[in-house]
């Protein structure tokens, strides 16, 4: 892990930005965080979209976390940013967007070439982040994951036994191999979804939850589109860290 930049925020939160085998990511701590009483540390998923895009609602995020005594950390997917582009991705992609427009049923063949690829790079680049951020002295554990892309929370919660809890964001497609580890999941799980999420199938998203193996889980549905999530959503997923990390 090298830094490239660091910067104290007015509320006393030291944002730090660094590379990582040339993966750009994030690292946001509290000035609580200390060696001697290091702070927990939440992971934070977002669509591929660029964490320059990305960064204004990831540092909110980061703060609200740190206000709580959570570090926070996140890094760039596959495909995004300056990163390179994947081209198959890229050409799914533009097949999923033809056939929304069109308003014809998105094939499970789009979406696994959409997602899957993704999930499968991204997973263990979010765990080499997660074994250099744990070797600061001042970050330390438990560890959770909030955000989306939801399949990469899913596979991420599956294989990495560090994570103890995690917060979903509905509202993206899930391969039906995806769908089938979150049967496997059985970490504590608190899942945001937005009732009218113009990008989301519904039903698809009641079927996910329920197929979580979790025996503590929560669906937290809000009425309003992909962007509309209320302020006590956000307040609620905290109470849930501050239970499960604390």
């Amino acid at each position: 892990m090298r830094f490239t930049s660091e910067q104290h925020l007015e509320d006393g939160v030291r944002e730090r930005h660094f590379t990582l085998g040339g993966i750009p990511g994030v690292l946001w701590a509290p000035a609580s965080a200390t060696p001697t009483t290091p702070a927990p540390l939440i992971l934070l998923g977002h669509p591929p979209l660029g964490l320059r895009k990305m960064h204004p609602r990831l540092v909110a995020r980061a703060r609200h976390s740190a206000a709580d005594g959570f570090a926070s950390a996140t890094i760039e997917l596959p495909g995004s940013g300056d990163r390179p582009r994947l081209p198959a991705v890229e050409q799914a992609r533009a097949e999923l967007r033809r056939a929304l427009a069109a308003g014809e049923p998105v094939s499970d063949e789009i979406v696994d070439a959409v997602v899957l690829p993704l999930v499968d790079r991204a997973v263990p680049e979010w765990q080499t982040a997660l074994d250099a951020v744990l070797s600061l002295p001042e970050i330390g554990g438990p560890v959770g994951y909030s955000g989306g892309v939801i399949s990469i929370g899913i596979r991420l919660a599956l294989v990495e036994p560090r994570i103890s809890a995690a917060v979903l964001f509905a509202g993206s497609f899930v391969p039906r191999a995806v769908f089938e580890e979150a049967r496997q999941i059985t970490i504590p799980l608190h899942v945001l979804l937005q009732w009218d999420d113009e990008g989301n199938d519904r039903q698809a998203a009641l079927d996910l939850f329920d197929a979580f193996g979790s025996q503590d889980k929560s669906l937290h549905a809000n009425m309003g589109g992909h962007t509309g999530v209320p302020q006590f959503a956000g307040e609620a997923a905290a109470q849930f860290f501050t239970r499960h990390l604390k």
